[in-house]
């Protein structure tokens, strides 16, 4: 899979040279790009956004700056084996399901907007040219851009990404998956810790604090 990153802000994907996604970019199971959105303008200030068509607050992305920077992106590609993923408040949220899903695209393009967000006839022209475009939200509220959210779509499709978790069975039985439950409590060793004690039968099963394996205890 090819995720390229596109961004006012290039810097703020150093974080993906680190841990699992690091590693798997070293080993070529991902190819993560990471792109500068100013790369694309004409002017000399390199400018992204301007004020919004009949007023307010803030300041909005400009359409033909994107439009330079996804055309040239997409290339010669078949538009219907992009994936274009889109930051924003207003976006459908991000599900375990929306992840498995993308997590067998050919190539995901993920644009970050800034101030107010991208001219929304961006996502309305690549989506008439028939690339899939995704607008995703991480949950109720407002992060000051895309780049947050970003790292956390890279980081959730491409540990779904064959060769990417060194063990593929802590994948089977994890969080939001097929069957839709949370994942079990998980302990390790002390087995007594601060006057709280498991037990070695607990298994692979849901508990909470009132469960018999799980009590108050002195420590050893």
């Amino acid at each position: 899979m090819r995720i390229d990153l596109v961004s006012g802000f290039p810097e703020f994907f150093d974080v993906l040279d680190l841990s699992l996604v690091g590693k798997a970019r070293r080993r070529d199971v991902v190819d993560i790009r990471t792109h500068n959105l100013r790369d694309w303008t004409s002017d000399v200030h390199r400018t992204v956004d301007d004020t919004p068509i009949g007023g307010g607050a803030g300041m909005v992305m400009k359409p033909d700056v994107w439009g330079r920077a996804l055309d040239d992106l997409i290339g010669p590609s078949t538009p219907e084996t992009i994936t274009l993923a889109i930051p924003t408040p207003s976006g459908r949220p991000l599900t375990q399901r929306l992840v498995e899903d993308l997590a067998i695209r050919e190539r995901i393009i993920i644009a970050c907007g800034r101030y107010e967000g991208i001219d929304a006839r961006v996502a309305e022209y690549y989506r008439g040219h028939g690339v899939r475009v995704e607008e995703f939200s991480l949950g109720d509220y407002v992060l000051n851009g895309g780049e947050v959210a970003a790292v956390a779509l890279v980081e959730a499709v491409t540990r779904l990404i064959p060769g990417m978790v060194g063990n593929p069975e802590s994948l089977v039985e994890e969080s939001h998956g097929a069957a839709g439950l949370l994942e079990y409590r998980v302990y390790t060793r002390p087995v007594s810790w601060r006057e709280l004690e498991v037990t070695e039968n607990l298994g692979q099963q849901h508990t909470t604090h009132d469960d018999p394996e799980y009590s108050h205890g002195n420590t050893e």
